[in-house]
């Protein structure tokens, strides 16, 4: 895809922005009172209603098809890092707000959560472990109140320079309190606290998963219906027009500053979750700039433009840094390249390619974009063969070779002592990066004359409905 087709994908988002005041077309009324249109919240339809069945269903039913140890993990994981992405989503898609340091949000609310834990091990007090990501999620609050004052004053790039700014302070404040901290070894916790209550102690991996789950689909209820509020729809328009939004009466900086006490409220449930998954925290691994970045990248990469977008970005988050990880030593230039192949040909991301699509079935216009589509597949499987084993017999050279000369790709043997081998996979890389570029260039050429083709068919729906 390109840039001139997410228009569509924005306009036709879920969480699609709220009309610009004075937009063509408008009516006087929608610009002079745009929380009146807004409030006015449409029922749950029947398709809504079997979206969110299917979505808890899957929570419910997916660790009985995937039973195995590491599956239950990978679901667990998924669950409350959709919460800290979707949390995510409320600044950068929902917002417009870049954000360095939303790690600092997750991270804290989980050290208080752990902290919290222990002292209910300890007996201190009695809190019930069910509620424990709660004491996370009022803790990311607290902290995203105090920092987000100072944060939600600038907007743009001077905003994001700030949370960048706090992100390393706190980062390197974790080093200064190892009492509070744990040092580089971090701070463990049991949950398994007390006595069961009708036979659930969330000692087994499965009882936890459950907890992850409900909560996955309460905030996620919870971030959807944000997004069909007042706030919300005034967070859409501040993220596009901030200027009209302070013309007719509003407080830019208020609307996003009460916006980022939510979205650090929902970042540390999420970190309240991860504690208890894990029952061990690091400041290294859940503070730093590294953790925020990857918050960053997944949620672009599912598509900040739609409300389910930072879903997929969870899940692909995981499957990166679990599977492709122990598939490759160089998982994190390919999750690079992904994601400078995602700005450049679909900045919408994942979420934004299924929505465009979904608009060319419903004008019945696919049919002339299949074949373009398996040429287009075939062309990137090739292209990323060949760029994939040239990476490798770099990384193999680089750190295996006094070993061995020779490994095993995709079942055949490189040798990077071979100078055939590199001319060959070089070749190979270069020749079917050309390809892919001459085919893709061809379905862009066919992505848009269906464009057009959609656009002539709305205007004429629209003359036959006005004649």
């Amino acid at each position: 895809m390109n840039h001139t087709t997410t228009t569509t994908t924005t306009n036709n988002a879920t969480t699609a922005p709220a009309s610009k005041p004075g937009s063509p077309g408008k009516p006087a009324s929608a610009v002079s009172h745009p929380l009146q249109a807004a409030a006015r919240v449409p029922r749950l339809g029947k398709w809504r209603v079997l979206i969110w069945g299917l979505f808890a269903l899957a929570l419910i039913v997916l660790p009985k098809l995937f039973t195995s140890g590491l599956a239950l993990t990978m679901l667990s994981q998924m669950g409350y890092l959709i919460i800290i992405c979707l949390s995510y989503n409320i600044l950068l898609g929902q917002g417009g707000m870049l954000s360095f340091g939303h790690a600092v949000y997750v991270g804290l609310g989980a050290f208080i959560a752990i902290h919290v834990l222990n002292r209910v091990g300890a007996g201190a007090f009695f809190v019930p472990v069910s509620l424990i990501p709660l004491v996370g999620g009022f803790a990311g609050a607290f902290f995203a109140a105090l920092f987000g004052y100072v944060t939600t004053k600038k907007a743009g790039t001077t905003f994001a320079m700030i949370t960048l700014g706090i992100g390393e302070l706190v980062a390197a404040m974790s080093l200064m309190f190892p009492e509070f901290f744990g040092g580089e070894g971090g701070i463990s916790t049991d949950r398994v606290v007390g006595e069961p209550f009708l036979g659930i102690s969330f000692g087994p991996s499965i009882q936890m998963y459950y907890l992850i789950a409900a909560y996955c689909f309460v905030c996620t209820v919870l971030m959807f219906a944000f997004t069909r509020t007042p706030l919300g729809r005034m967070l859409n328009a501040v993220r596009d027009n901030p200027e009209r939004v302070e013309f007719i009466g509003y407080n830019t900086q208020r609307v996003r500053y009460f916006s980022f006490i939510i979205s650090g409220f929902f970042a540390g449930i999420g970190g309240g979750l991860m504690v208890m998954h894990f029952e061990i925290i690091t400041a290294m691994d859940s503070l730093s700039a590294l953790r925020s970045g990857a918050y960053l990248l997944f949620t672009f990469l599912g598509g900040a433009t739609l409300f389910f977008g930072p879903i997929i970005g969870a899940v692909l988050m995981v499957f990166a840094t679990i599977l492709l990880s122990e598939l490759t030593q160089a998982w994190m230039l390919y999750l690079g390249l992904v994601f400078l192949f995602m700005v450049m040909f679909a900045p919408g991301g994942v979420a934004g390619i299924i929505m465009l699509n979904v608009r060319v079935m419903q004008f019945r216009r696919f049919g002339p974009l299949l074949l373009p589509y398996v040429a287009l597949f075939v062309a990137l499987t090739l292209a990323f063969v060949g760029v994939a084993a040239l990476i490798e017999m770099v990384y193999h050279l680089q750190m295996n070779a006094v070993m061995s000369t020779r490994f095993q790709f995709m079942g055949q043997t490189l040798d990077v002592a071979s100078r055939t081998h590199w001319v060959a996979v070089a070749g190979w890389a270069v020749l079917a990066s050309a390809l892919f570029e001459w085919v893709r260039r061809g379905f862009v050429r066919r992505w848009h004359r269906q464009q057009e083709l959609i656009e002539a068919d709305i205007r004429q729906r629209h003359e036959r409905g006005t004649a």
